[in-house]
């Protein structure tokens, strides 16, 4: 007879990241409907207006790898929360450029603000969840994200009747709150890490030693490399940034002004409900993922995705765009706390490891920057149903890819009577 494993206890301090990240993301959904289109209204071509994206992107591409030596250098609490604060004045800025290119300008540079916190976000959450219960940290940091787009779009939507320039402004507004809420409740994250690692490891669990980090030399990324799950993350990741982040925020509203001919209220709709979807699949993932491994979540959500999104293009309507959105986003939410626990299996909770992390941020903006240029160029010179089945392919091939991908999680070992 077996014994059922008791459930491991989420640290305390991934529950501050948890609010910081609603706070981020509410802040972010009220932009996604009305970014595009606010680069538009300087007279600009859907290629253009979607460069603006990729802009952001490309900064948090380049400066990956600075980010990552920072967060093992000066640690994850500081770094997130300079970033924080340099989004937060780029996006004022942004409220009050004047023309294109000042626009493109101050979003590329909250790029590298968004490194800083993104990348320093997945080393604490590496480091505070235990191994069983990763799918489930990842799950619920990504699951406060989600609540925040579902609402922050369709306010977004709503706020660009008052003006284009008001989204941004409050998205400043709710970087400067997370930022005050980590930097006064997450103390001295390294240490307070270490501290929850040591004290929720299970006496079997080898790969967690009583061991601080800062005696041990960082991973390596071509250390990493050689896990196959490392080499399948870093593909899962730059399919779901050109699919599931860059199409989804630089050519959904454009679709929906375009082809179905409604405006931003609707665009904001099928962001919600692409992350309704995304609600629904992700507490599925998180929960299971740290049972039955990573390996079929990932490959299960990356098919579903592939097929919504090559089925976008073919029933141009309201309605249809609505319920592909939800689907899409229902294989999204597979995807993404189960890939993500897989990159937290490959560097563990002892060394630090910045640098492997920032390059799997960097595959994911590598999309988010190819991705919607691309798309939007087909979409522009050929025609939004080709645009979008190219996409779609690729998330099939990530599927496969993933499919025949060893498991990277070690099973949770459980006592025999």
């Amino acid at each position: 007879m077996t014994q059922k494993q008791p459930k491991t206890a989420i640290p305390a301090d991934i529950w501050v990241m948890v609010i910081a990240a609603f706070i981020v993301a509410i802040g972010y959904g009220i932009i996604a409907p009305v970014l595009p289109q606010f680069a538009s209204s300087f007279n600009v071509g859907e290629t253009a207006a979607a460069v603006v994206v990729s802009a952001f992107a490309f900064f948090r591409l380049v400066s990956a790898p600075a980010g990552g030596s920072l967060v093992n250098r000066l640690g994850e609490r500081p770094i997130y929360v300079t970033g924080l604060l340099i989004v937060a004045a780029s996006t004022y800025a942004v409220a009050f450029a004047q023309t294109y290119w000042q626009l493109l300008i101050f979003r590329g540079l909250g790029g590298l603000g968004s490194t800083m916190f993104t990348v320093s976000a997945m080393a604490i959450i590496v480091k505070l969840a235990p191994p069983h219960a990763r799918a489930r940290a990842t799950g619920l940091y990504a699951t406060s994200f989600l609540i925040g787009n579902i609402a922050g779009p369709i306010v977004g939507g709503l706020l660009a009747g008052f003006g284009l320039k008001v989204p941004f402004i409050i998205y400043g507004t709710g970087l400067v709150i997370a930022a005050a809420v980590v930097h006064v409740k997450l103390a001295s994250s390294t240490r307070v890490a270490r501290a929850e690692v040591r004290a929720t490891v299970s006496p079997d669990d080898t790969s967690q030693r009583d061991t601080s980090s800062a005696t041990l030399a960082p991973m390596r990324v071509r250390e990493a490399w050689q896990v196959p799950a490392y080499r399948a993350a870093l593909l899962g990741a730059t399919v779901s940034g050109w699919s599931a982040m860059g199409i989804r925020v630089a050519i959904y509203p454009l679709f929906a002004l375009s082809v179905l001919k409604v405006g931003p209220e609707a665009a904001g709709l099928a962001l919600t409900f692409f992350a309704l979807g995304n609600a629904i699949a992700i507490n599925a993932s998180s929960r299971f993922a740290d049972t039955y491994g990573r390996v079929p979540f990932v490959s299960a959500g990356f098919a579903v995705m592939g097929i919504a999104t090559l089925l976008l293009g073919v029933w141009p309507n309201l309605p249809m765009f609505l319920t592909l959105s939800t689907v899409a986003g229902m294989g999204a939410g597979l995807i993404m706390p189960a890939q993500q626990a897989a990159i937290a299996d490959v560097v563990g909770s002892e060394r630090p490891s910045g640098k492997v992390l920032s390059r799997f941020q960097m595959a994911m903006d590598f999309g988010s920057i190819v991705g919607p240029i691309a798309t939007a160029a087909l979409a522009q010179n050929v025609s939004y149903a080709v645009a979008f089945a190219v996409a779609g392919a690729f998330c099939l091939l990530a599927s496969v890819v993933w499919f025949l991908t060893p498991e990277p999680m070690n099973k949770p070992s459980r006592n025999k009577r």
